[in-house]
C-alpha cells in the first residue's frame, strides 16, 4: 500500500533541482580488524550485494518520480530493487590521503539521486593509508531526517568488535512504536490495519481543535519575536534579519567538503565557563571561523550572521522515519571581534530563541517553525533565493551520536562526518555529529561560492584554542 508523504517530506521534494539537491550523507572512516584478510573489502562487498532482504523504508521509491511536486505523491515498494545499484565499490590511488578522500566524497555528494529507485546509495571506499577504508552513505532528506539517520547507524554497527554478522540497515525491519502499555507487555501486538483504523468524527474534531490551538500558540510566539526585534532586542532574531554574504547566492551543483574533529570535553569546558551549552560553543567556533574567512575575502558584513538551528521534536523512544524537525534562529555574533564577547552574545541569543519554544506542544513547535521558515520556502518556490535578502545565512545542525566505539564487521569506526544540503541562496551547511567523546564537524558548501572551504575547518580549530586561552577556567584543564 502506498505510504503518504508528510508535509516536510513534500517540502524537501519540492526544493529538489539540478543545483539544489536535497540529499544528506555521512562519511565513516574505519580501521580494519587485525585479522582482516587481503580480500576483506571484496568479500564485504559481495556479502552486502548478496543480501536478498531489503526492508522498508529502504525499498521505497516515489510513485511519480518525474513529478516531484505532485500533490498525490507517495512512497511505493520497488518491485525491481537492484542491490548492485545501491551498494557500490570505489578505490583511491593507494595510499590515499584525507585530501583525496575529501575530493572523492565531494564529487559523490554533488551527483543527483535517481528518483526512479529508492533514494539512497552506499559507497565502500578503499585505498586509504594503512589499509583503512571508508563508507560514504547518502539518502534523500524526504525519506529520513538526521534523527532517523542516527537510528540507522546504531542499528547497522555493533559495539562488539567480534561481531561479524549484524545485518545491514536495509535488511532490518523497522522497529514498531510501542505504547506505554506495551512497555510492560512482552507480547508483540500487530500493527492496526489501515482500513480498520478509520478515525471517528469525535477524533477528527479533536485533531482539528488541537491543530487550531497549536496554530494560535505558534502565531503568538512569532508575533512576540517580531515585536521584540522592533523594540530593539538584539538577542532575539526574526526571519529576514540576516545580511547577504558571498554564500547567500545562487549555487552550482558541485560541492566542496571539509571535516574537523574535537574532544567534546574541550567544548564543554569552554561552554561551562560562560554558562552556555556545548552547542553554544560549537556555534562560537563556526562564528569565529566564518568571521576570519570572510575578513580574508574582504566580504564580512557589518551585521551579525544568522544561523538556522534544527530542533528535534521527537520523543526519546520514537523509531524515526520521515521528518519531524522544528527550527530556531540565532546570531553568530560575527560583528564582534572579541572571542569571549562573541560567545556570550551567542549564548544569550540561543537562550532567547529556546524560550520561545518552552511550553509548546510538538504541533505548535512545528507550526511555529514553519512560520519562521515561510520566507525561505517562498524564496525557493518563486526562484528568488539568492537574489534577495536571505531568511538566514546558513544551517548549523548538531545531531547526537553514539557514545560507545562502533564496529563494522570487526573494523573500528574512527569518526562520523556528516554531509548536508547547500541550496539556492544558502550555499554553506555545517552539520555536527557526536561520536564517543568527540564532536565531528562536516562543512558542506558550493564549490563556486566558497573557495578554499578547508580553511573554515582549520579556522574553527584555531578558534577553539583562542577561546581556551581567553577563558582560564576552560584552559586550566585543557590537555597539552
Amino acid at each position: 500500500m502506498p505510504k503518504k508523504l508528510t508535509m516536510m517530506d513534500a517540502v524537501f521534494l519540492a526544493g529538489e533541482s539540478r543545483e539544489s539537491m536535497m540529499h544528506v550523507g555521512a562519511l565513516f572512516p574505519f580501521t580494519p580488524p587485525a585479522d582482516a584478510a587481503p580480500g576483506f573489502l571484496r568479500a564485504l562487498t559481495d556479502e552486502l550485494r548478496a543480501s536478498a532482504r531489503v526492508c522498508a523504508p529502504w525499498n521505497l521509491k516515489l510513485r511519480f518520480p518525474e513529478l516531484l511536486k505532485n500533490p498525490l505523491q507517495s512512497w511505493v515498494e520497488d518491485d525491481d530493487f537492484d542491490i548492485d545499484y545501491h551498494v557500490r565499490r570505489s578505490a583511491l590511488p593507494s595510499p590515499g590521503d584525507e585530501r583525496e578522500l575529501g575530493i572523492l566524497v565531494s564529487r559523490l555528494h554533488g551527483a543527483s539521486i535517481d528518483f526512479h529507485r529508492p533514494p539512497w546509495e552506499l559507497h565502500i571506499i578503499e585505498g586509504l593509508e594503512g589499509g583503512r577504508f571508508a563508507l560514504y552513505f547518502k539518502i534523500h532528506h524526504a525519506l529520513v531526517d538526521g534523527y532517523t539517520g542516527m537510528k540507522m547507524l546504531a542499528a547497522t554497527l555493533s559495539t562488539d568488535p567480534a561481531d561479524r554478522s549484524t545485518p545491514m540497515f536495509f535488511a532490518q525491519p523497522p522497529r514498531p512504536r510501542r505504547s506505554r502499555d506495551e512497555d510492560h507487555d512482552d507480547d508483540a501486538r500487530p500493527e492496526p490495519d489501515d482500513d480498520a483504523a478509520v478515525p471517528t468524527l469525535d477524533a477528527l474534531f479533536e485533531a482539528a481543535r488541537e491543530q487550531a490551538g497549536a496554530a494560535r500558540v505558534a502565531g503568538r510566539a512569532l508575533m512576540n519575536v517580531v515585536r521584540s526585534v522592533r523594540a530593539g532586542d538584539h538577542q532575539l532574531v526574526a526571519p529576514m534579519q540576516a545580511p547577504r554574504t558571498i554564500f547567500n547566492r545562487r549555487i552550482s551543483r558541485n560541492r566542496r567538503f571539509a571535516t574537523q574533529q574535537y574532544a567534546i570535553d574541550r567544548l564543554r569546558r569552554v561552554a561551562h565557563a560562560v554558562g552556555g551549552t556545548v552547542n553554544d560553543a560549537c556555534l562560537a567556533l563556526c562564528g569565529a571561523a566564518l568571521r576570519r574567512y570572510l575578513l580574508e575575502l574582504d566580504a564580512l558584513p557589518d551585521e551579525p550572521l544568522i544561523a538556522m538551528l534544527p530542533v528535534n521534536v521527537r520523543p526519546k523512544d520514537d523509531p524515526g522515519g520521515g521528518n519531524a524537525v522544528g527550527s530556531i534562529l540565532a546570531s553568530l555574533a560575527t560583528d564582534l571581534e572579541d572571542p569571549v564577547e562573541r560567545l556570550h552574545a551567542i549564548v544569550a541569543s540561543t537562550h532567547r530563541a529556546k524560550e520561545q519554544l518552552r511550553g509548546m506542544s510538538k504541533n505548535a513547535i512545528l507550526q511555529y517553525s514553519a512560520m519562521m521558515m515561510a520566507p525561505l520556502s517562498l524564496q525557493q518556490l518563486t526562484f528568488t533565493a539568492g537574489r534577495m535578502r536571505p531568511a538566514f545565512n546558513l544551517v548549523i545542525s548538531n545531531v547526537p551520536g553514539p557514545t560507545q566505539p562502533l564496529y563494522f564487521r570487526g573494523a573500528r569506526m574512527e569518526a562520523l562526518y556528516p554531509l548536508s544540503i547547500p541550496f539556492h541562496g544558502y550555499g554553506l551547511n555545517i552539520t555536527i555529529n557526536g561520536y564517543i567523546d568527540t564532536l565531528n564537524f562536516g562543512f558542506t558548501g558550493c564549490r563556486v561560492g566558497l573557495p578554499h572551504l578547508q580553511r573554515l575547518a582549520v579556522y574553527a580549530g584555531d578558534a577553539l584554542e583562542e577561546l581556551e586561552a581567553a577563558l582560564p577556567d576552560a584552559a586550566a584543564a585543557t590537555p597539552a
